[in-house]
């Protein structure tokens, strides 16, 4: 049993171009997909397409579009996903993708409504019930908290819960994927609220081991040039100040990550690349999948490359099935 929360969860609009995107003229669409959305939902549905059991707990009004999406979603042969919707008065945001057939993609996200204080109380109650009480046939492996903070919550949230997680299921491994303020409060917690993984991008990364802005947005560059000792010596800085697993996904030049134990560097997958919505939270699936089965560490990295890879080489907000990853893996190779 694998549980999910989605601070601010979407309904997720793509809209499709023929071809690329005029800025200020005129731009006729291709096709319009709307589905349910949020990071968080999105990993509990790839998970749950891959046969694992998740319960999602999510803010959202009762009678809200997302919830009927949601149900919507639900794909004949998916694992259970149980919704946990706790009641809030404000509607759930509604984000929007525009991509290119090149794959370029371009996010319109809106800032969500907000929690209060108590409807702020009564997701974390939720959360901690989800694996505090789990059904009587698995306890929650691991808990996935993802997605940017709604306005009204404390950019410290993460590192909130992932103290009480830690006090209601001390066994259970913990995923924290978000960005910004969020992310760098989490960090600035450490050792005390270490997840047992993040997944930032190469500018997060540095910047989260402390480098300069100018420096932190280079790694990347240096990663898709074969240089990437820089990328393996800022993830050892988060490492070390408690951090189980730093998953740094960098785009062509593939993934790295590191643990205690070693680092490793995963290849991108040749595809053709369609839409990246999503990739980033199929990743975050693939690696919590591979752990479930007791892969190693550079399992659960290949596995992680090969959901991101299928998630991008998709249409729009499809995500992806066991049956859509690519054919020839993502090649790992042991760092030091």
């Amino acid at each position: 049993m694998i549980t999910t929360l989605t601070p601010n969860p979407s309904l997720d609009r793509t809209v499709t171009l023929p071809g690329p995107l005029q800025r200020g003229g005129v731009n006729r669409l291709a096709s319009v997909t709307i589905e349910p959305g949020g990071k968080g939902v999105n990993v509990a549905r790839v998970l749950a397409a891959s046969g694992l059991a998740v319960t999602s707990v999510l803010p959202a009004p009762p009678g809200d579009p997302l919830l009927a999406a949601i149900a919507a979603a639900v794909v004949p042969g998916d694992a259970t996903v149980r919704t946990h919707a706790v009641p809030v008065c404000g509607s759930v945001r509604v984000n929007t993708a525009v991509t290119e057939p090149d794959g370029t993609t371009t996010k319109l996200n809106e800032p969500g409504a907000g929690l209060s204080a108590a409807e702020t109380e009564a997701v974390e109650a939720a959360l901690i019930e989800a694996v505090a009480s789990p059904a009587a046939d698995a306890a929650p492996s691991w808990a996935v908290l993802s997605g940017s903070l709604p306005p009204g919550v404390s950019t410290d949230w993460y590192a909130r819960l992932v103290h009480l997680l830690r006090q209601a299921a001390p066994g259970l491994r913990i995923a924290v994927d978000t960005s910004d303020a969020p992310l760098a409060a989490l960090v600035a917690a450490l050792p005390s609220a270490a997840p047992d993984l993040i997944k930032p991008n190469g500018e997060e990364l540095g910047q989260l081991a402390g480098l300069s802005a100018d420096r932190a947005m280079v790694l990347e560059e240096g990663a898709l040039a074969g240089d990437l000792g820089p990328v393996v010596e800022a993830a050892r800085v988060l490492v070390a100040a408690g951090i189980g697993a730093v998953m740094a996904t960098l785009g062509e030049a593939g993934a790295v990550l590191v643990t205690d134990e070693a680092a490793w560097h995963a290849t991108a997958p040749a595809i053709v690349v369609r839409s990246t919505v999503g990739a980033g939270d199929s990743s975050v699936a693939g690696y919590v999948l591979a752990d479930t089965r007791g892969e190693d560490a550079p399992g659960r990295l290949a596995t992680a490359m090969a959901y991101g890879s299928a998630a991008a080489s998709l249409p729009g907000t499809r995500l992806p099935t066991p049956q859509d990853l690519p054919q020839a893996g993502a090649v790992v190779t042991r760092l030091g």
